[in-house]
């Protein structure tokens, strides 16, 4: 179906179609455009009745102090001439020298300002345009000169009445016109102040509903403000004096008569009464259209407060205002529905009352359907309809060019039904201008519409070649004005030789208009619009050219900024190409202040020094020629706080990818960067993938500099791409950015051939040819296949090809064993061939070698490496690639070690062609058996003739273990397993042995031989209490072998251990115990005790510590107790017992001696006196530090062989070897644990009063120091190294 407008023509049957059914069928037709721009000239020779396009208002209000301009302006062709009528008469402007008509129009200039009076120009005009057509007339001008009266002189007496009472001060303005605007001011022309207790009403008196002292004043003036002549009128002033009763004394009291206090009201609270409007109801009459202003003010006290309610309704939300403090309702745009009760409710703390207003909406005449003109061909029908509505219903008559039509010429073509005039088979004299006049009471409406008959080929009045530039996606329209008689119609077209566009895309305004409702880029191109009628055609081309929209792509963002800092705010435009945008920022949706702290660059508006002033919303807006887009961001100002650390982090992800520039094998990327959150951006990272042969994989595609924003990719065919970017700072990676669009390029024949492509047979008569196949991404289009192509190197035979699906290998049967091939392999699809590949060089398959190297020798080196040499084989034997030669041995002969059943063959293999080898490792004093064999890509080939050689002794490694066994005072005995690798026959063992004094010096060195048979030896004659260091080793022929070391003490005389001369110092309810120990160091000892004759059991107590003493608390007085020390321990012991007796309970008049200040002085003095002796114990002690061994060893390092580590790395700690004291607990400890009694540490008995020794409650010792031992030093040389922890503890408790 075409697009096309063209007019249905029907002839009426009178009696057979009903009207209704006729006026739906009759088009509306054109207006002659007279003026229509550059195509003026087409239109110089068409006619066209009058038109009246400018007039003066019905109720036209003049300046009597300037000149009066009626206007009247019409157009038609030609040109019209005008005429006026005033009051109904001809009015002869050229009898009145005041009165001028405007040139080449009809308005009227009244000049009254030289000499003439405005009143004598007070009248009711109309203005007629008239040409050879027709006649049009403008509506009836009714002139009045505005008038500001004076007020009439009038005595104003002053008003005085009681606080609480209500008042009306009346205004009573002149009537002027237009009305006056009321209100009321003081004598400085301050306005009075009006709250929901004093208003002013409607009618401009000023309502008090109840009166305050603050009221009093002499000077309340009602002004009358008159717009026209920009003059106010001022009224008398009037006093108000508000009394309060209790003020009045009884001689002002006397004094006053009722009737001077205004009113008689009480001035006690009292319920609402209206003071406007009067009684419980009232009526209300408004016109359609205006404004309806309904008013209730009400008096009392307290002050009451006004509701409104419709009673029948609603009030409808949008028009419903509320003015004057609830006391005005106003509906604006009244209509008929707006008819109906309302009702305002006065409402205080004593009561409420009601006044219902009826409200009634007439209607002065208004257009349902003005009559419109009509262009008619010689022989077409038409009507005119002219309907309108009112209240009352508005009458319709008739005029035909300004005369009743009535009483006009008559016309065969018209026929008049009420509304409506139809015309039939007009012709050229039915032209003429007719006008439809609508009246009630409320006024009236005149509308002019005429009937131009014209017989005229199709003209379009668009501008050839008009470029229309419209945004994307939005409605484009195409113009095509036209005009012709008949009507024609228009068809569009799209290109030079495009068909009729379709409705169903496209729509096609009655103007001839073209609309696309929505323009995408393939909108773009040359239009055609044809204009046909059956008098000929008109044609024109316009251009459409679709641009990108505007967009800001970076908006403006909510801002909380400190006062005094500053702020930025971001506004990014992304626009068409082809157009220029102009960004500018408004504030408050006004200007920016002209202040230098405000600064706009190309993206981007700076506010330096924020101020409070600065807060509010600040609007980017973006235009071009075509569209215009805003973001807008609120600033909001706070006071400073402390700056907190700016927070780095890796960028935000970019955004708003967009591709542009698509071409078949590249594409421009462009992008928005993300926050970089205070780290620069240092490069993008772009990803591609690959929709098609890919989907979700990404892979890289390229980086770019942070400063950059848009790359230059290139494509592979037949690839759908979608890309994403990531942004790097020095923090890191962003995330990954949304995926742009996707975007598929053509396919192409593949540019590149598989890579890594070989030839190995897999058989001794096939050749494998294998090859990387493309993946989808390199494949560049569909279809893709493989051209596989090969001949043997040294032959003359041409190519064999064949191709293949996409694949990674194909088989070539049936092939000579290993002979050199030429293998191609050419990718292909469904566009075409990839270029030529290169050859390269196979084999067919391998088989096993068939030839042993000869002459296989060996020379044996040392014991433990031997040489073995061999012949090539001849390389066709080989009969593949020669990959090396592998040599098998094993040790197949030794008596001692070997199982002749299970043999252990070792390999070596050596690469390429070489004729010797190296075997290392190989255990001395051993059998070996060898062979060779040649090795290639199949596997081996046979083994040459075994050769035999053997190994000559080395030395042995070193002994398994070596143990020192059964110290006595004078010897130790040793005991140790023969080496695990003899590597031959042992011959004998070394022993070497060297005692270690007190001073860490090693002593003489002693040698000692010992059978090869032997594996435990005894030394005597050696020191008691002595360290001895041990040096271990085998010998074989070949020499000396690997050593092992050890060290043991020889022990000293032996004794039991013990605990002997228990001693108890009891007190009434504690007692001390002491004893002494001979035996090992380091016992952990206890106390048990018990009631003596008892049978219960022992009550056992632990010692903290190896300390030689223990205080029992908790004792009965006068009791006698048992008691006994024993140790801890497998080989525990205990003393003798002892019974001792606790002393008798004492008075509780008895003083404390422990609380006397003598005694505590005296206590004192002897803790000081035993503190000093310590110190000088300590001092003449000299006891020895100790050292590790292996400090020792590396000072004297032993002559021959270095000492080697034990298991922990260190060997034992030494203690002083003075008056041969036994070791402390070390790694070298002697097994019996034990120590002589003149030899132990001291305890405190020795340093005691003997057995006798006085303790206090807790334990401490406090009697004297006596007879003290001396220790010798050891050698004279004392040490300074702090006293053995056991001695410090004994001696400093």
């Amino acid at each position: 179906m075409q697009l096309e407008i063209m007019p249905k023509k029907k002839r009426l049957s009178a009696g057979r179609v009903p009207l209704i059914l006729f006026l739906c069928q009759m088009i509306s037709a054109l207006d002659v455009p007279l003026d229509y721009g550059g195509k003026a000239k087409l239109l110089e020779d068409l006619v066209q009745p009058p038109t009246i396009t400018q007039q003066s208002p019905k109720d036209y209000i003049v300046d009597p102090r300037e000149n009066i301009v009626i206007q009247c302006e019409a157009k038609g062709k030609p040109p019209p001439s005008f005429s006026w009528t005033r009051n109904g008469t001809h009015f002869d402007i050229d009898k009145d020298p005041l009165v001028t008509m405007k040139a080449g129009s009809g308005t009227l200039i009244i000049n009254i300002m030289g000499e003439g009076k405005a009143e004598t120009y007070e009248g009711v005009y109309q203005c007629t345009a008239r040409n050879e057509r027709g006649a049009a007339i403008s509506n009836n001008i009714v002139v009045r000169p505005s008038r500001s009266p004076l007020w009439t002189k009038e005595k104003l007496e002053p008003i005085t009445l009681r606080s609480g009472q209500s008042l009306v001060l009346p205004c009573r303005p002149p009537i002027g016109l237009p009305p006056a605007i009321i209100f009321w001011m003081d004598n400085s022309f301050q306005r009075l102040p009006q709250n929901e207790r004093v208003s002013q009403g409607l009618n401009g008196d000023l309502y008090f509903s109840n009166v305050l002292p603050e009221d009093s004043r002499e000077d309340y003036i009602c002004y009358a403000r008159f717009n026209h002549t920009q003059t106010i009128q001022q009224k008398q002033p009037i006093s108000v004096k508000v009394i309060l009763v209790d003020e009045l004394n009884d001689t002002i009291a006397a004094n006053l008569s009722d009737t001077e206090v205004y009113g008689a009201k009480s001035s006690r609270e009292r319920p609402p009464t209206f003071l406007t409007p009067q009684g419980n109801a009232s009526n209300k009459e408004e016109l359609r259209g205006n404004v309806l202003s309904l008013e209730c003010i009400a008096e009392g006290l307290p002050t009451p407060i006004i509701y409104w309610i419709k009673e029948d309704g609603t009030l409808p939300i949008n028009r419903t205002f509320y003015r004057n403090f609830q006391k005005t309702l106003q509906i604006t745009q009244v209509s008929e529905a707006d008819s109906g009760k309302y009702q305002c409710i006065a409402k205080n703390a004593l009561g409420v009352i009601h006044h219902t207003i009826s409200v009634t909406v007439k209607a002065a005449p208004y257009w349902i359907m003005a009559p419109q003109n009509l262009v008619l061909s010689p022989g077409e029908d038409g009507a005119l309809v002219c309907r309108a509505n009112g209240n009352p219903k508005p009458r319709i008559s008739w005029l035909s060019n300004g005369v009743p039509i009535e009483i006009a010429p008559d016309d065969p073509s018209r026929k008049i039904n009420g509304d409506t005039i139809i015309f039939s088979s007009v012709q050229e004299r039915s032209s003429a201008v007719y006008q439809c006049n609508a009246s009630n009471e409320y006024g009236y409406l005149l509308g002019n519409a005429f009937v131009n008959v014209l017989a005229e080929p199709p003209r379009i009045l668009t501008s050839e070649n008009t470029l229309y530039q419209v945004i994307a996606n939005r409605p484009a329209l195409l113009d095509c004005a036209f005009f012709g008689s008949p009507l024609p119609t228009i068809e569009w077209f799209k290109g030079t030789k495009g068909s009729a566009l379709r409705e169903d895309t496209y729509v096609l305004h009655e103007n001839g208009t073209l609309e696309i409702p929505v323009a995408q880029k393939d909108s773009t191109g040359t239009y055609t619009c044809v204009a046909r009628n059956k008098l000929g055609m008109a044609k024109n081309e316009v251009h459409l050219e679709i641009k990108d929209p505007t967009s800001i792509i970076k908006q403006p963002e909510y801002a909380v900024v400190q006062r005094g800092s500053t702020v930025s705010f971001e506004c990014k435009v992304k626009h068409d190409h082809t157009l220029i945008p102009t960004v500018i920022w408004l504030k408050d949706n006004g200007e920016l202040p002209s202040d230098g702290r405000f600064t706009v660059d190309k993206d981007q508006l700076v506010v330096a020094d924020v101020s409070d002033n600065d807060g509010g919303t600040y609007t980017c807006v973006a235009n071009t020629t075509l569209d215009i887009v805003s973001a807008s961001a609120v600033l909001s100002v706070v006071a400073p706080t402390p700056t907190p650390a700016p927070i780095y982090d890796v960028p935000n992800p970019p955004f708003d990818l967009e591709l542009t520039d698509q071409l078949d094998k590249s594409v421009q990327l462009s992008w928005t960067p993300g926050d970089d959150n205070n780290s620069p951006i240092t490069k993008f990272i772009i990803e591609y993938e690959d929709a098609m042969h890919e989907a979700g994989l990404w892979h890289h595609q390229t980086e770019v500099p942070g400063t950059q924003t848009t790359a230059q990719l290139k494509l592979s065919p037949y690839v759908n791409y979608s890309f994403r970017v990531m942004a790097e700072n020095s923090l890191g990676r962003s995330l990954p950015s949304e995926a742009s669009e996707q975007y598929l390029t053509k396919a192409a024949e593949p540019d590149k051939n598989p890579m890594t492509v070989e030839g190995l047979g897999s058989e001794p008569d096939n050749l494998v040819i294998t090859w990387q196949p493309l993946n989808g991404f390199e494949s560049n289009g569909p279809g893709l296949q493989y051209k596989v192509s090969w001949r043997q190197k040294d032959g003359d035979d041409e190519w064999t090809s064949v191709v293949v699906a996409n694949v990674s290998k194909y088989i070539v049967s049936g092939t000579p064993t290993f002979v050199p091939y030429l293998i191609k392999v050419q990718a292909l699809n469904d566009v075409g061939f990839a270029p030529e590949p290169a050859v390269v060089m196979g084999h067919s398959g391998e088989d096993l070698p068939m030839v042993a190297p000869g002459n296989v020798h060996v020379t044996v080196m040392n014991s433990t490496l031997a040489e073995v040499h061999w012949d090539p084989v001849p390389l066709k034997s080989v009969r593949g690639h020669l990959q090396g030669y592998r040599i098998y041995y094993w040790t197949d002969q030794n008596s001692s070690k070997r199982n002749r059943r299970h043999i252990e063959r070792k390999i070596l293999t050596f690469q390429g062609s070489k004729t010797h080898g190296m075997l290392p490792g190989l255990e001395p004093f051993s059998h070996y058996t060898l062979n060779v064999r040649v090795v290639n890509g199949k596997g081996e080939g046979p083994a040459s003739p075994d050769r035999v050689f053997h190994t000559p002794e080395g030395v042995p490694s070193a002994p398994s273990s070596l143990k020192i066994v059964n110290p006595t005072l004078d010897s130790l005995t040793l005991e140790w397993d023969p080496p695990s690798h003899p590597n031959g026959i042992l011959t004998e063992y070394t022993l070497r042995y060297q005692p270690i004094n007190s001073t860490h010096e090693l002593g003489p060195l002693v040698d000692l031989k010992i059978p090869a048979n032997k594996t435990r030896w005894t030394l005597k004659n050696l020191n008691f209490s002595t360290r001895y260091k041990f040096y271990f080793y085998a010998q074989t022929s070949a020499g000396s072998g690997s050593q092992i070391t050890e060290e043991a003490i020889t022990t000293v005389d032996e004794v039991n251990p013990r605990i002997s001369k228990l001693t108890v110092a009891a007190a009434e309810t504690y007692a001390n115990i002491s004893w002494e120990y001979e035996g090992p160091e380091h016992v952990n000892f206890y106390v048990e005790y018990g009631v003596a004759g008892s049978k219960e059991e022992w009550r056992k107590e632990i010692v903290n510590g190896s300390r030689s003493f223990f205080g029992l608390k908790g004792l009965m007085p006068g009791t006698a107790y048992k008691v006994r020390v024993g140790a801890e321990g497998d080989s525990g012991f205990v003393s003798s017992e002892d019974v001792f007796e606790t002393g008798p309970a004492m008075a509780s008049r008895q003083v404390d001696i422990a609380t006397q200040g003598w005694f505590i002085g005296l206590m004192c003095a002897v803790a000081l006196l035993i503190l000093i002796l310590l110190i000088v114990c300590f001092i003449r002690r000299n006891k020895g530090g100790k050292y590790p061994v292996k400090e020792k060893e590396d000072a004297h390092p032993d002559p021959e062989i270095q000492p080697m580590k034990e298991d922990d790395g260190t060997f034992g700690e030494y203690s002083d070897a003075e008056d041969h004291k036994p070791l402390k607990k070390g790694s070298r400890t002697p097994s019996d644990r034990t120590v002589k009694k003149e030899d132990s540490d001291d305890s405190l008995v020795d340093y005691g009063e003997g057995v006798n020794g006085q303790f206090n409650e807790d334990g401490s010792f406090i009697g004297q120091y006596s007879g003290k031992k001396e220790k010798e030093p050891a050698e004279g040389n004392e040490s300074s190294e702090a006293p053995s922890p056991v001695n410090a503890m004994n001696s400093f408790v």
